[in-house]
């Protein structure tokens, strides 16, 4: 079994698999115009902090075709006005806004219309292409934390259609899948939408990893019952601090692997960390439709003008922490004070595991 590609760009087309309708369809879209890239994001068609990058990049590329034929000021004026709309689309993953400051700082300094259009192609391919590999690096040293444990709890979607191949936080499930490694996985469900059973699930099965869905609240008793050995997850931003924000419901995760004794680890690209924010208190935390909890289906679950808090993450310290997993090398806990100088190193130089 295989996983379909999450994003293709063929012949200046951006396409991407439609998270909306899975587990039940296989469906690819052809987002043509920048609006489609913001609503593709909106509405959570294309999700995951890495793949949200990827496809805001494509998504200013493609912007920039629409502007041939003006002149550079004007140019450099309509793009920005493209940059603040993309970015607006979602507020908590940092790789968003990663991937559309490197596509400007790209085209700073060009001389042409045309030579700026080029960049911003080949500036979003390089990202696309980088993430792949990124994510497999990851995968790698993941495995070689878990190398003797075989039961692992995850939550959320930190996988292969939330980046460009592999995923972060399910890359050493995929990649042990490959090398012939047994790994029994506990997925959360994840509220609110469910990213946990609609696409987790789904996506080890492509892969033959052996997972087991549970409810969010059914995690520490899961823990108990079935000796679950580490709990892994993936992050939309890490604190200069170390302090992460994933999808609700990891703050939880985090407390029960501190009770338990056992390690939690966050696997992420180092372009999720933000310097700018000392701590997880200056992360913002986007927050959803109250319908997302209140319905299934469209059908009502709960009283009419029922009060919803409705947060899509949640910031867990990094005092409960043990290790982030990034494609640099691993932070044990005790190096967060070094996070800086992590982030300014070459791929390949390896921090100290």
């Amino acid at each position: 079994m295989s996983i379909p590609t999450p994003i293709k760009w063929e012949n200046d087309n951006l396409i991407i698999l439609d998270q909306q309708q899975l587990p039940h369809e296989i469906v690819y879209i052809t987002l043509e115009t920048i609006e489609d890239v913001f609503d593709a994001i909106v509405t959570l068609k294309v999700r995951g902090a890495p793949a949200i990058g990827i496809a805001a990049a494509y998504g200013l590329a493609l912007a920039a075709k629409k502007h041939d034929g003006r002149l550079l000021e004007s140019f450099h004026l309509r793009l920005h006005e493209d940059y603040l709309y993309l970015a607006g689309s979602r507020p908590t993953a940092v790789n968003l806004f990663w991937a559309l400051d490197r596509l400007m700082n790209k085209v700073e300094a060009v001389e042409s219309v045309l030579e700026a259009i080029a960049l911003l192609e080949k500036e979003a391919v390089a990202i696309h292409e980088e993430d792949e590999k990124t994510c497999e690096q990851i995968g790698n040293y993941a495995l070689s934390l878990l190398n003797d444990k075989t039961r692992v709890m995850t939550i959320c979607n930190a996988g292969t259609i939330a980046t460009a191949k592999y995923g972060t936080a399910l890359a050493p499930f995929h990649i042990g899948a490959e090398k012939g490694k047994k790994f029994e996985v506990y997925a959360c469900e994840t509220r609110p939408v469910l990213q946990g059973s609609r696409l987790t699930v789904w996506e080890l099965q492509q892969s033959d990893v052996d997972v087991t869905l549970i409810t969010d609240s059914m995690a520490a008793h899961t823990i108990q019952a079935k000796g679950v050995e580490a709990i892994i997850v993936g992050a939309d931003r890490i604190a200069e601090n170390g302090d992460t924000a994933n999808k609700i419901g990891t703050l939880n995760l985090a407390i029960l692997a501190k009770e338990y004794g056992i390690p939690f680890y966050v696997a992420a690209p180092t372009t999720t960390f933000d310097l700018t924010i000392e701590s997880g208190k200056g992360i913002p935390i986007e927050e959803r439709k109250a319908e997302e909890i209140t319905t299934i289906a469209g059908q009502s679950v709960a009283p009419e003008g029922t009060k919803v808090f409705n947060p899509a993450f949640d910031v867990t310290p990094s005092a409960l922490i043990t290790a982030i997993i990034t494609e640099k090398g691993i932070v044990n806990q005790a190096d967060y004070i070094n996070i800086k100088s992590l982030v300014g190193r070459q791929a390949g130089e390896e921090v100290e595991a």
